[in-house]
């Protein structure tokens, strides 16, 4: 389940201390601004330089400039986004899924700030013995289906009534 437009907007507001400016998500996202400071926010450095211009190029730098930070920092790219996703607003839910794996990567960190989505569970490694390995392996042949010679002959319905 993918978190909402107004999740997110909360979420990067409360992450950067900045009020994001604009009617929706995609105008207020779409320069790649607010995105960079985000993830330099949870990861120092992330993106080096933020482009503040209004030239479509520049925002396209940053909004690639954030995917490669976020790819970076662990959102896999099943779940980030082109560029063109958000500068175009052609897929903004695909958007919404990589912040929300953002948020989700963050607390897998161990980031103590403003949380978003559900906390990812951990790998617990398991150790078997070669005996348990082998007891695994071995599956009686009685157990795959045998029915010891059961058909369905005599029930009702199923194709054996006789016609009056």
């Amino acid at each position: 389940m993918s978190v909402s437009e107004s999740e997110c907007r909360k979420w990067i507001e409360a992450v950067t201390g900045e009020k994001l400016v604009g009617s929706n998500l995609e105008e207020q996202l779409k320069d790649g601004i607010a995105l960079c400071k985000l993830i330099n926010k949870l990861s120092p450095g992330s993106v080096k330089s933020v482009q503040k211009s209004k030239m479509a190029f520049k925002q396209m730098e940053n909004i690639n400039a954030f995917t490669e930070a976020a790819r970076r920092y662990g959102v896999p790219d099943s779940e980030n986004f082109q560029t063109v996703a958000l500068f175009e607003g052609q897929n903004m839910k695909q958007v919404m899924i990589c912040i929300d794996s953002l948020g989700r990567q963050a607390q897998k960190k161990g980031y103590t700030g403003p949380k978003l989505g559900v906390k990812m569970a951990d790998t617990q490694k398991r150790q078997f013995s070669q005996d348990q390995v082998d007891a695994g392996k071995f599956v009686p042949s009685k157990q795959m289906g045998y029915s010891k010679g059961a058909t369905q002959a005599g029930m009702g319905g199923f194709g054996n009534q006789r016609k009056m």
